[in-house]
């Protein structure tokens, strides 16, 4: 069957942009493991559809806000992640876990604002969401809930791995010059790891296409009528997130640090989640160590991934636990770098009015997805 994605979906910039306002801002986004916003003033700053956003812990609450300074529109935080309180570092603008402006240096010698425009002063908030130890943002007006995007059992998947993450946490960013879209169907292609990661990940897991005649025909039969309204629309979205045990590992790594952690589980098997529409979760460890992936749209022809390393929970401090997770990073990169690689050769082969992808019968998920996005951008269901 051929994809219904045409060509200018994934490389002009029009496209892009009615994307990201129809498909991308009405839906959660994650933005960070919560660890990383354990502690007051712990804070992460993401661009989420071109929306410049903190999330900071205010005595251990989350707020999510504008990260833009009310006075001369100065980013308040200026790194990825850090610990530091939310002020304005140009003129010392400080502000409030909703977003008030709690202190304005000099502000009746040099402002002198008249006091109701002062307590009308507010950075704009978002919605934000924990489930287990991953949190999310909802940039909308009018944000869906997150049970509408999540099935209850994806969310208790999502809420039982990630409960299990150490709080020490190994960060990198990778800049792919391809779109976001060809990520997600890559990592629901089960075909592509023979042969792009046959010396690599390949060795390790022998992937396997799932051809369950039934969910196939089921999609088809999806890709032709489309859904009947919009919560049929939504009920399909939320079969989009899900994962667990994938394939069983050729061999189960053993190192001396796994005595240390808590293993997610007992079975030996690559385990695998896709967390619809930017998010991967993996162990390639049995459930010792995780790597999660989050691919963040920047424009057509250009996604950044910001990896977490991490282990399962410690069951006691231990003096290699650095040195561990950069061996996790040195292994994965190579996996990564084989996928970036390919999805940068296929992004650089289209071309306006291109001809469009052919898929198999084992891609039937990509092609109930394809359908569900194309039902959005061309207006027949909105979010």
């Amino acid at each position: 069957m051929q994809s219904l994605l045409p060509a200018e979906a994934y490389i002009d910039e029009e496209w892009f942009v009615r994307e990201q306002n129809l498909v991308m801002r009405p839906l959660w986004q994650f933005v960070a493991p919560r660890s990383l916003l354990s502690e007051h003033n712990a804070f992460v700053r993401r661009s989420i559809c071109g929306v410049d956003v903190v999330v900071q812990n205010f005595n251990g609450e989350l707020q999510a806000l504008d990260n833009v300074c009310l006075h001369r529109q100065n980013p308040l935080q200026q790194k990825p992640q850090g610990l530091r309180p939310l002020v304005c570092g140009y003129h010392g603008w400080s502000y409030l876990p909703n977003g008030a402006v709690d202190n304005i240096p000099l502000d009746s010698d040099a402002y002198r604002l008249p006091e109701q425009d002062r307590k009308s002063l507010r950075l704009r908030g978002y919605a934000v969401a924990t489930i287990g130890g991953l949190v999310f943002v909802n940039i909308a007006d009018q944000p869906m809930s997150i049970e509408e995007q999540f099935s209850l059992p994806a969310l208790d998947m999502l809420r039982s791995a990630s409960e299990q993450f150490d709080d020490e946490v190994l960060i990198a960013t990778f800049e792919g010059h391809f779109n976001w879209k060809l990520a997600y169907e890559n990592l629901r292609d089960s075909l592509h790891p023979r042969f792009v990661h046959s010396k690599t990940l390949y060795q390790q897991v022998k992937f396997q296409p799932q051809m369950d005649e039934e969910s196939i025909d089921e999609a088809k039969i999806y890709r032709a009528t489309g859904s009947a309204g919009r919560m049929e629309h939504l009920a399909r979205l939320r079969t989009f997130s899900g994962g667990g045990l994938n394939e069983p590992l050729q061999r189960m790594p053993d190192y001396p640090w796994h005595a240390n952690v808590e293993r997610f589980g007992n079975d030996d098997w690559y385990l695998n989640w896709l967390v619809f529409p930017n998010l991967h979760i993996a162990s390639g460890s049995g459930g010792y160590s995780f790597i999660v992936e989050h691919h963040q749209p920047v424009s057509a022809g250009r996604t950044d991934l910001t990896v977490y390393y991490v282990t399962a929970r410690k069951k006691r401090r231990y003096a290699t636990s650095a040195a561990v997770l950069l061996s996790h990073l040195e292994g994965a990169q190579k996996v990564l770098r084989e996928d970036i690689d390919i999805m940068e050769k296929v992004q650089s082969s289209l071309r306006p009015l291109a001809s469009r992808a052919t898929l198999g019968d084992y891609e039937f998920a990509n092609a109930a997805i394809e359908r569900w996005y194309m039902d959005v951008m061309d207006g027949r269901h909105a979010l």
